[in-house]
């Protein structure tokens, strides 16, 4: 129950944080994003939820640097696809 408790809590941010461009796209024409962006961007924040969820449920050492190395490459990522901080091919750039 608690387990399926805190997954409902890490897929509630997951979708707030998808909510915010989604809004600011109404109210703005700086924020353009295409069905691929959000489409991308559910599956990086789901899976990050769903993965930090698993390694609170079954690691018994290491979590908080498991959890905060899976939050430092979703914020590269993010980063990398947004501004191309890296200049990769990954970024389109």
């Amino acid at each position: 129950m608690i387990q399926s408790k805190r997954l409902d809590i890490f897929l509630g941010i997951a979708t707030l944080i998808l909510l915010i461009p989604l809004i600011a796209m109404q109210f703005t024409s700086q924020v353009n994003w295409k069905l691929i962006d959000f489409i991308i961007a559910g599956i990086l924040l789901y899976g990050t939820a769903i993965l930090i969820n698993l390694i609170i449920t079954t690691s018994k050492k290491h979590k908080t640097i498991l959890i905060v190395t899976i939050l430092v490459l979703l914020l590269l990522i993010w980063m990398e696809m947004a501004v191309g901080l890296f200049g990769s091919p990954f970024a389109g750039s």
